[in-house]
């Protein structure tokens, strides 16, 4: 699976996650890893998973474990840079994809700053609002000045 396809994932399930209490993130871990849940009534997403080795998976998991546990210095950092957007107003996809590229730009090495921004852009694409790509891009541009 490529690098952005778990990246996808990873989103998708940040995104799960910003729905449920702290307390029920290893059951939505579970439902979503096991293929159970959401996943029967949406083939696509199973096909995801299904197609993702244990390696996949334990990316994915101890990256959206990383991202939560590191929330609140993201979203410090994510509230420097954007002047009048703070978190608190963001749209949670466009929220939870600008999580995702600052946690990669501050903590994993792996991920140049600009495939992070870029990839953040093409996530913004699928799932954001059409302002979504400019706005992702312009906090993230901001992001690493």
């Amino acid at each position: 699976m490529k690098r952005s396809q778990i990246r996808e994932n990873i989103f998708k399930l940040l995104f799960r996650l910003d729905f449920h209490d702290s307390e029920d993130m290893k059951e939505q871990l579970d439902f979503y890893l096991d293929d159970i849940g959401l996943t029967q009534d949406y083939p696509e997403i199973q096909d995801d998973i299904s197609k993702m080795t244990d390696e996949e998976k334990n990316l994915v998991i101890d990256s959206v474990k990383n991202i939560i546990t590191n929330v609140t210095e993201i979203d410090e950092k994510i509230n420097e840079v954007s002047d009048n957007w703070k978190t608190s107003r963001m749209t949670k996809v466009d929220l939870t994809i600008i999580r995702l590229a600052a946690y990669e730009i501050l903590f994993d090495e792996d991920v140049p700053n600009k495939v992070a921004i870029n990839e953040a852009v093409e996530l913004a694409k699928m799932y954001g609002t059409d302002k979504s790509k400019a706005f992702v891009n312009g906090v993230l541009s901001r992001f690493v000045e």
